[in-house]
């Protein structure tokens, strides 16, 4: 992996020795999972005693082609790499909660968040749990509570949800352990109230792996702060959905380039939001 943007001194040298230099290489290497942790690190703010803490930040991580598919026949897997899922695991691993929509946890599987010691002494040291919180956004709440994702998770999986959501299924999630958060006055969750909600019980840094028409709510909503998209040097073709649907907002909303790594064709880029007044943050 190399570090395209922003360039440094550092970047220069490197190149030009063919050799590493904190962390940045001109050749294609693997970085260690540390590099990986600090390029991505979220961003800290000082609060009112003056002490640098967290703030709520909302991040997404999606995988795009070349033509803009975001996924290959209803899987993002085939679109992905080794470099693309060692970004994937560092995200997770920096994340309090990990935001899915409902029809993502039936369509991608998913399992429970899972401890990885290569980065327990960084989450002990930043007061975080093992692993990070699964918060699945969900209106119907029509979700197989048997699955390990809500049985046997190494931390509760949340789900989130409207108060006029369909009062049997929230039953039937409690029955099944599982803590029921209510973010919204309809039968949904509402984008905006999704992170106060979750900043309510500590967890502030936030990762949503989608899908497409959860990342298209935040989008609309004005409440992303962050997109890492890897660009994977596929076309795919097809009917894909992109890496965001739904309605879109008044005005398209400016994200300026962070960063950009590259490894093997893979672009793994990083843009963060512009901000301006349009949008109110807690």
């Amino acid at each position: 992996m190399r570090r395209l943007f922003p360039v440094t001194d550092q970047t220069h040298s490197a190149a030009a020795s063919g050799g590493d230099s904190a962390g940045v290489s001109g050749a294609d290497r693997d970085w260690t999972l540390d590099e990986l942790a600090d390029a991505y690190a979220y961003p800290v703010g000082t609060a009112a005693d003056g002490v640098a803490r967290p703030r709520p930040w909302l991040r997404a991580n999606m995988v795009s082609t070349l033509d803009g598919a975001a996924h290959h026949e209803g899987r993002s897997q085939s679109i992905s790499s080794a470099a693309d899922m060692r970004v994937f695991g560092t995200l997770r691993a920096l994340a309090d909660a990990v935001v899915v929509g409902a029809e993502t946890v039936r369509l991608e599987k998913y399992r429970p968040a899972r401890a990885r010691d290569a980065f327990a002494a960084r989450r002990a040291a930043a007061g975080q749990r093992p692993a990070p919180v699964i918060a699945v956004v969900s209106a119907s709440l029509e979700l197989d509570f048997s699955l390990p994702l809500f049985t046997a998770p190494l931390v509760p999986t949340l789900v989130l949800t409207g108060a006029a959501a369909p009062a049997e299924r929230i039953l039937a999630a409690e029955k099944a352990g599982v803590e029921v958060v209510i973010a919204g006055d309809g039968s949904g969750a509402d984008p905006e109230r999704v992170v106060p909600a979750l900043a309510d019980r500590g967890l502030v840094r936030l990762l949503t792996e989608g899908g497409p028409r959860l990342l298209g709510q935040f989008v609309a909503a004005g409440v992303l702060d962050e997109l890492c998209l890897t660009v994977s040097p596929m076309l795919a073709s097809g009917y894909a959905q992109r890496i965001a649907g739904g309605p879109a907002p008044a005005v398209p909303e400016r994200f300026a380039l962070a960063s950009l790594l590259e490894q093997d064709g893979f672009l793994f880029t990083r843009y963060r939001r512009v901000r301006s007044t349009r949008h109110p943050r807690v």
